[in-house]
């Protein structure tokens, strides 16, 4: 489909399913080809179309050619796949004399929303939605369910990525592994990289297992084996490989496929990927069926004691055509769903804002485009920025029905904050300031969301009767829980009841072991299976005492406690501390002390009772 009118037709189609907001521009664009399409629907891509970037300057005058058959589609949201690492606004391509400002050509083309991502990121995050038929198994081995995906491929450069399934989906990792250094694994291999080391001193696997990694194997195995023989592309060497049967072309193949198999295992026990090995780019595709035969898979499964490891993880060839596009689909489509979601209020902006003075309008784009920026700033930041007087400001937010830009900005933090969803989204090496500050603050306040949700009510009736009424609470709490476990103290303390915090397992044996009836234990833990913890929750059981455990609710601590108030929030913890957890446990040291003094057992009659029974101790 290459015009504007067949994608009329398409779009007309699937009525039903068709975006609101018209077509979404989605390219995969490498170092030697662009690859277009509009999708008009979930699924459905039209105008596909592939380009040779060599023939443009940049990258604007690749997507206005593109986009010229295309100038009665009006294009609001845009994602592109990019053969280079990304890092904040700014993008300088690796191989391709390009650079260029995501924010400025995000305007040049009118666009409200432009993404620009890894193009392997984007693969992997198109691998959960292929069928079978779009997939080539080479050798044996059976995906395990809900394990981790390796991705790699090679083209003009070597292309690796991961996919790390979650609760709520899949997480792509946004890798450069491609030039990790490249490790010969016989004598021939060697002498291909001595040829290399004449030009580079870091031989990346990017430099071998490549399109032109190809050419520089061919040359130095014709030097090695003594032959004369002209230099050669590498896609010719493929066809006189494989359809002339050349010899050195075809030795030339096979090393290429041993080296991509050792890569690839590498990438396998790197990332424990029992969901796969997935090839990609844009060799192995055009090697067919011929790859399924070459050294790949044995060379793959050759890693000494982790043979057998290896052999039980299956590797496919992605045959699907243009799979890089239906990954950047869902990106932006996730994209779009986590910024708009049930936000009314911004629906009503774009809705109004055609109907503005034109001065309005300004203030509008401005809160569309940058809504926390707007929450954040005072009215005259805002005019400054939206170039209108403050008065204009005043008169949008009066237009849209508000009083002024307070009533305005807590409408507006209200509705953002209601949109939220509840999941997760990966923090990526890849994000500015601007994006990991968003991520953090959402995922902690989606993960409140959730919490508030699940809560126990009954758990907490229970600890706040356990509290209110106790002669003494304890604390045992280790490592980051410490810190709630010390807020917990100095709350209680405001309450006239005596408490004490143990932060080391080797008192909290000493501390159990003089505790009475009537007496609190607040265990906190996110695991809740220290050894020492568990042991002196025993014996504070046996004494009389109660315990509270702020815990997993699947723990053996929550298993042994009178009551758990649990958090049940997954947190890598091997990459970071264990950050949302520790604000739950804080949110519910905050419930207890507020429940506590709401607790009608409490103030005057209940420090008569203290004083009763310390007289009875005396």
């Amino acid at each position: 489909m290459g015009s504007a009118g067949e994608v009329a037709k398409l779009a007309e189609k699937s009525a039903r399913t068709a975006f609101a907001d018209g077509p979404r521009l989605l390219a995969d664009i490498g170092a030697t080809h662009a690859r277009f399409a509009l999708q008009t629907a979930p699924g459905v891509f039209g105008a596909v179309r592939v380009l040779k970037c060599e023939d443009f300057a940049g990258i604007v005058p690749l997507l206005r050619y593109y986009l010229k058959d295309h100038v009665d589609v009006r294009l609001h949201h845009a994602a592109l796949a990019v053969a280079n690492p990304i890092s904040g606004d700014f993008v300088r391509m690796t191989n391709r004399d390009w650079q260029f400002s995501t924010d400025a050509v995000r305007r040049e083309l009118g666009l409200t929303t432009l993404l620009i991502v890894n193009d392997f990121t984007a693969l992997a995050m198109a691998i959960p939605g292929f069928a079978r038929n779009e997939l080539m198994q080479v050798g044996q081995g059976t995906p395990a369910p809900n394990a981790v995906i390796g991705v790699l491929g090679p083209g003009t450069g070597l292309g690796v990525s991961g996919v790390i399934p979650t609760a709520d989906g899949f997480v792509t990792l946004g890798s450069e592994g491609g030039h990790v250094n490249f490790a010969p694994g016989d004598e021939r291999e060697f002498a291909i990289l001595q040829t290399a080391w004449r030009e580079w001193q870091h031989v990346s696997n990017e430099r071998l297992i490549s399109g032109p990694g190809m050419e520089i194997i061919h040359r130095a195995l014709a030097e090695r084996n003594g032959v004369e023989a002209p230099g050669r592309k590498a896609a010719d060497i493929i066809a006189d490989a494989l359809e002339r049967q050349d010899p050195l072309c075809l030795e030339v193949l096979e090393c290429f496929c041993g080296m991509l198999g050792a890569a690839a295992a590498n990438l396998a026990v790197t990332l424990g990927a029992f969901g796969g090995i997935f090839i990609g780019g844009g060799i192995v595709p055009r090697m067919g069926e011929w790859f399924a035969q070459s050294p790949f898979r044995a060379r793959f499964e050759a890693k000494g004691r982790f043979s057998g490891y290896i052999a039980q993880i299956p590797t496919y060839v992605i045959t699907a055509s243009t799979p890089a596009l239906h990954g950047v689909a869902t990106i932006l489509a996730e994209h779009l769903r986590g910024r708009s979601g049930a936000n009314t209020l911004m629906e009503r902006v774009t809705q109004l804002r055609h109907s503005l003075s034109p001065a309005e309008q300004r203030v509008a784009s401005l809160v569309l485009e940058q809504p926390r920026l707007v929450l954040n700033e005072p009215i005259a930041e805002i005019a400054r920025l939206a170039d209108v007087s403050q008065p204009t400001v005043i008169r949008f937010c009066r237009s849209l029905g508000f009083q002024g830009l307070a009533d305005f900005k807590l409408k507006f933090a209200s509705s953002l904050t209601g949109s939220i969803p509840v999941r997760h989204s990966q923090v990526r090496t890849s994000d500015s300031t601007h994006d990991l500050s968003a991520k953090v603050i959402d995922n902690t306040v989606s993960a409140i969301l959730r919490f508030r949700d699940q809560l126990d009510v009954r758990a907490l009736d229970r600890a706040i009767e356990l509290v209110s009424r106790a002669r003494r609470v304890e604390f045992f709490a280790m490592g980051n829980s410490r810190a709630v476990a010390l807020d917990g103290q100095h709350k209680f303390f405001r309450f006239r009841i005596p408490t004490s915090l143990y932060g080391d397992s080797h008192l909290f044996r000493l501390a159990a072991e003089l505790l009475q009836p009537g007496d609190v234990v607040i265990a906190v833990s996110n695991s809740g299976s220290i050894a020492e913890l568990l042991s002196a929750v025993d014996i504070a059981r046996n004494a009389g005492a109660d315990v509270i455990a702020i815990s997993n609710s699947q723990s053996p601590l929550a298993r042994k406690a009178t009551v758990c108030l649990a958090v049940d929030h997954a947190e890598d913890s091997t990459s970071f501390l264990s950050m949302i957890s520790r604000i739950l446990q804080l949110l519910l040291i905050d419930i207890l002390a507020v429940g506590i003094s709401l607790d009608g057992q409490h103030g005057e009659a209940q420090d008569v009772r203290r004083l009763q029974i310390s007289h009875l101790d005396s």
